[in-house]
């Protein structure tokens, strides 16, 4: 089933767990270790429909992973755990089992926060594992990248960085989305909101100035860029269809339905930054905490990500790809030469 999964690409472990007296159902996936021998990704609990499902979300996010690693230059692989069933009801006994699921692959892979999974969540796995590590709230590091690679993108496609009048639509206003909003509200920027949170709504509303639309109506409406912030595959053929956007730049992992819709959005001439690239903030937040480097330096590279992002648009555009091909090539290179300086 794994080997013949439509998300396999040649994942180096993917390891199933199980532990009767929670109900713990979880896997693991390992695409590529890093120059040092590990890799990191987030513990994702979701109440998948099906083990065909949740196989599929955690091969896809893992490969985003190594990636995303790779472009921002940190010393890791990329991976993922998927935990199936509802987050409402775990427990800190399902917890410190999948810390110990963790823990058996002895550092291979090192866990943090992700959907369904908050940082006290971690802590609890991290009584029984070194491995897994919270590293705070990651929210804020990811929607300061995201706000840069929006003024990348408009950079690119617009001509200007200057977001004041900017209309953008945010689909999800958890966290992220409501942070990144913060960002765009203090340069001038016009917001539009959908997501199935009132009470964020409202406080998007009243504090930020934001127009609230309906979830169905967001991709339809008159604006610069299209900031998915929610979970993956909301860009497909009936979203793209419906928008005006001509950027796409948001915070959510695996965005694009499937990765031709790369090719579909080119054509369409909409700018699309890949997400692992312009959602990269959160993971160097938590890597330092792994590689141990300091705050400055995690704010420094998270403001990269507009130079990085600004190199894979110019890279798609002289060498006529799409910006996801662009954002590969960009972090082969990277992990190649990482690998080839570890083993001198």
């Amino acid at each position: 089933m794994v080997f013949s999964a439509p998300s396999f690409d040649d994942h180096e472990k993917v390891v199933f767990g199980y532990d009767e007296a929670t109900g713990l159902k979880a896997i693991i996936a390992i695409h590529r270790k890093g120059p040092k021998g590990r890799a990191l990704g987030g513990c994702r609990m979701v109440d998948y429909k099906s083990e065909e499902e949740a196989l599929n979300d955690v091969l896809r996010l893992s490969r985003g992973m190594t990636f995303k690693s790779a472009v921002s230059g940190l010393a890791l692989g990329g991976a993922k755990s998927v935990i199936m069933g509802d987050p409402a009801k775990k427990t800190p006994e399902l917890l410190r089992a999948m810390g110990k699921f963790v823990d058996s692959l002895g550092g291979a892979y090192y866990t943090s926060v992700d959907v369904g999974i908050s940082a006290d969540d971690v802590d609890v796995m991290s009584s029984v594992t070194k491995y897994a590590v919270s590293g705070g709230d990651p929210s804020p590091m990811t929607a300061l990248g995201v706000y840069q690679g929006i003024k990348a993108a408009t950079k690119a496609k617009l001509g200007s960085n200057d977001l004041n009048g900017i209309r953008v639509a945010i689909q999800g206003i958890g966290k992220v989305g409501y942070g990144l909003a913060e960002y765009l509200a203090q340069e001038g920027a016009e917001i539009f909101v959908a997501d199935v949170n009132a009470a964020a709504l409202d406080k998007a509303a009243q504090e930020l100035g934001a127009h609230v639309v309906d979830l169905d109506a967001i991709w339809d409406q008159n604006v610069d860029i299209i900031a998915p912030c929610a979970l993956g595959a909301s860009v497909n053929d009936d979203t793209i269809a419906q928008m005006r956007a001509s950027i796409i730049a948001g915070g959510a992992n695996n965005q694009l339905a499937h990765d031709g819709l790369a090719e579909v959005l080119k054509d369409k001439g909409v700018l699309y930054a890949p997400d692992y690239v312009i959602n990269a903030g959160g993971v160097i937040q938590v890597d330092s905490h792994v590689d141990m480097f300091s705050e400055d330096e995690v704010r420094s590279r998270t403001m990269g990500i507009y130079d990085t992002l600004l190199r894979i648009f110019e890279r798609a555009e002289r060498d006529n790809i799409t910006t996801l091909k662009a954002a590969e090539d960009e972090a082969i290179a990277r992990m190649n030469a990482a690998m080839a300086e570890a083993a001198e």
